[in-house]
Order: structure tokens, then C-alpha cells, then sequence
């Protein structure tokens, strides 16, 4: 991917290596999670989104793991540290090129698109929706309207969901900022009052649905960039690998040994691979109404 002709974004605020607070307070109660809590978190956030707490009702945000850096993006270790690192300048760029794409897209919907802040952290720091920690993963908060990513995250997508890459590392990038035209447009909203009165098992099939729109919506942003010729050759199947590698399937199978499709919070590797290439495939936002679908 050409990252770097792409522009970077004034909305990015870095924290890393900024000093976390300690343990996992949920909300502003205060409340600490035991260590089966946290696994247990830890194996739903395995998958990136809106933060599976925000369904728990237990904060008001947005979820999961950790990407590799894009290879040309890696700095080298013996580069001084004042130097500037080439994994962050790749996240302003992705997140300046989202910026633009939508910007034009809004205004075609005759609206303004008001972009989100993207907050690069290490290990943990404090978001609208509490604590933000690596354990968690990338997500969008509603809350304050902050993407939060530790960009540690990128290193993990490529060692152990064997999807690495730029454009990969993008699509995480995209998805995320997917939610923010989500809350933007009111879906969210209407994704929360609906959740609300719902089972668990209807919950999760709505989160299913927001999930896949934040994949589609991805594509959107990636159908652009291609127009633009700023993918390389491989590139599109990269991101799809990336896609699928996240599936609740895919991730369950890992860390069970079987797959609980009731269970599933963010798609199976085939309906999130499929709605990312949807996006991919029409540049069009409209194209992306998981929750009209009689089956998505």
C-alpha cells in the first residue's frame, strides 16, 4: 500500500508511553474484574469493534487483540528515538486518508462528516468508555468519540492471526473509524436502545450486524483508495485474509476447539470477509445495510 502519499491526519493523539493507570475499573463505579473476567474479555475482544462491555451494559463504548506494524513501516531498533516512528506516521496517514474519503461522501449526502481522534497508547490509558488496555484491543468509544489502539495490536495480527501487512494493519484502522460513521449517522444509537431490550441472543446477533456494516464500510474506504491507485498488487486479498482471520469461527475454533454460532458478537470469517469485499466492490455506503439483510 502507498501509505505514504497518503495525507497525514491532524486527529491523532499519541499517549504511548505515557504513564496507564493500574487494573481494569469498569465505568466509573470503580469495579475491578477478577482474572476469569478478564480472560474471558480478553478471548471476545479478540476481534476489533465496539467494546464487548458496551453490550454488558457496563460501560458506553465500543472491540479485539493486538497488528504488525506494516513491514516497510517497521522502525529499526537502532533507530534514535528521536527520529520519527514510521508504524505511528502510518496510522496518521490511514487515518487522514479515512478522513478524506468520507468527508467527500458526506458531503454527497448532503451532510459534514466530523472526524473522529485516533489514540495511539501503550499497554493501558483512560478513555470515555474507562479503561483502555491492550487486553481489549482497537475500539471505537462512542462516549468520547475516540479510537483507541495500542499499536502493538499490529504485531499480533500478523504472528498470531497470520495476517500481516499494510493493508491489513489498514483495515483495522478502517473499521474502527467505520463505527465512528456509525455513531455519526445514528445507527449506533439506534443499535443501543435496540440492544437494550433485547436477549442475549438477540443481542449478539445486532452486534453481529454492526460489526459486518463497520466491515463494509472498511471496504468503502479501500474501494477508494484503490481508485486512487494507492494499493499495490495483493493488497485486496491481504485485507480479506485479515477479515476472515478475525471471524468468531475462526477465533473460537482457535480457543475452544468448536464454534458456538449463537456466540458469535462480530461475524464468521466467511460474512466478514464477504462484506469487506461488498464495500470493496461498490464504493457505495448505501450498499452496506447488514441490518436490511434477511441473512447477513
Amino acid at each position: 500500500m502507498r501509505w505514504g502519499d497518503m495525507r497525514p491526519s491532524d486527529n491523532v493523539e499519541d499517549r504511548s508511553g505515557a504513564p496507564s493507570g493500574g487494573g481494569f475499573p469498569l465505568g466509573g463505579g470503580g469495579m475491578r474484574l477478577g482474572g476469569g473476567a478478564i480472560i474471558l474479555i480478553v478471548i471476545v475482544s479478540l476481534v476489533f469493534g465496539v467494546n464487548p462491555l458496551q453490550f454488558l451494559g457496563m460501560m458506553e463504548g465500543g472491540g479485539p487483540v493486538q497488528a504488525p506494524v506494516p513491514q516497510q513501516a517497521q522502525p529499526s531498533p537502532r533507530t534514535p528515538a528521536s527520529q520519527p516512528d514510521p508504524s505511528k506516521d502510518f496510522v496518521r496517514r490511514t487515518v487522514g486518508d479515512t478522513e478524506d474519503v468520507w468527508t467527500a461522501l458526506f458531503r454527497q449526502m448532503g451532510s459534514r462528516y466530523e472526524p473522529p481522534t485516533l489514540v495511539m497508547f501503550t499497554g493501558a490509558t483512560r478513555s470515555g468508555c474507562g479503561q483502555a488496555s491492550a487486553a481489549t484491543g482497537p475500539f471505537y468509544c462512542p462516549a468520547d468519540r475516540k479510537v483507541y489502539l495500542d499499536t502493538d495490536f499490529f504485531n499480533m495480527l500478523a504472528r498470531r492471526f497470520g495476517a500481516p501487512g499494510d493493508f491489513a494493519a489498514a483495515y483495522v484502522i478502517a473499521h474502527e473509524i467505520g463505527h465512528h460513521v456509525q455513531n455519526q449517522l445514528g445507527t449506533m444509537e439506534k443499535f443501543e436502545a435496540t440492544a437494550q431490550r433485547a436477549d442475549a441472543r438477540q443481542r449478539n446477533a445486532l452486534s453481529v450486524r454492526l460489526e459486518l456494516q463497520a466491515d463494509c464500510y472498511a471496504g468503502v474506504w479501500g474501494y477508494y483508495a484503490a481508485k486512487r491507485n494507492l494499493l499495490d498488487p495483493g493488497d485486496v486479498e491481504e485485507g480479506l485474509r485479515a477479515a476472515a482471520a478475525v471471524g468468531d469461527d475462526a477465533i473460537q475454533k482457535a480457543q475452544r476447539g468448536y464454534v458456538v454460532p449463537d456466540a458469535f458478537t462480530h461475524g464468521s470469517a466467511e460474512q466478514r470477509a464477504r462484506w469487506f469485499r461488498q464495500g470493496l466492490t461498490t464504493g457505495d455506503p448505501r450498499s452496506c445495510n447488514t441490518f436490511a439483510a434477511e441473512r447477513p
